[in-house]
This record gives C-alpha cells, sequence and structure tokens, in this order.
C-alpha cells in the first residue's frame, strides 16, 4: 500500500525556517518524482512549490526560489523541503506528491499519489 506522510509543518515567524518531511512506503523512491504543492483554504487547484526529478534535478517556483529547497534521499525513502526566509504569503497547505515518471512536471493531474498535508503558517 502506497502512503505518503508529511510533518514538519507549524507556526513560525516570518523569516524564520521550517523543513517539511515527506515519508513514503509501499513503493522505492527510485523511479519516482516528487514535487511539494501548496493550497490555501477554499481554492481548488494545487500549485507547485519545488519538484525534484529522478536525477535529483530540481525545480522551485519564481515565489519560492532561493528560499525553499527540495531534496530526496531514496536510501530513507524521504523527501524533504527546507524552507527559509519564509513570509507571510508561504501561509499553506503543503502537500508531499509522487509520480511514476522521470521528470517531473509542475501539473497535479500528473501525481497519482498524495499525502494528507501539513499546515504552514507564518505569523508574527
Amino acid at each position: 500500500q502506497v502512503q505518503l506522510v508529511e510533518s514538519g509543518g507549524g507556526l513560525v515567524q516570518p523569516g524564520g525556517s521550517l523543513k517539511l518531511s515527506c515519508a513514503a512506503s509501499g513503493f522505492t523512491l527510485d523511479n519516482y518524482v516528487f514535487a511539494w504543492f501548496r493550497q490555501a483554504p477554499g481554492k481548488g487547484r494545487k500549485e507547485v512549490s519545488c519538484m525534484i526529478s529522478t536525477d535529483s534535478s530540481t525545480y522551485c517556483a519564481g515565489s519560492v526560489k532561493g528560499r525553499f529547497t527540495i531534496s530526496r534521499d531514496n536510501a530513507k525513502n524521504t523527501v524533504h523541503l527546507q524552507m527559509s526566509s519564509l513570509k507571510v504569503e508561504d501561509t499553506d497547505v503543503y502537500y508531499c506528491a509522487a509520480a511514476f515518471r522521470a521528470l517531473a512536471t509542475v501539473g497535479p493531474d500528473d501525481y497519482e499519489y498524495w499525502g494528507q498535508g501539513t499546515q504552514v503558517t507564518v505569523s508574527s
């Protein structure tokens, strides 16, 4: 049974940092791409924050580039999102997603497996 479980969300002050983790079970990570999506309450479409392909090449959206870093540890079946210099506008629910493909893509419909989401709140 494939499962993605996120952790690490919480409340942080502007300028602070958080590290989100996504623990995968039921499959090995080698042939899967991963992405972290964000979604505001009441909004239907998830937007990609960062994604990582099977060769560990990464892409982050312009709004978080230089502040967020995605990484993967295939041996530990874990994907991380290091969030730094957090801003109020980074507040959202963050979801880990996985897809069986080599190159990561930005469209949420391309991802087969999803975690339950973790809330990130940036507020003073």
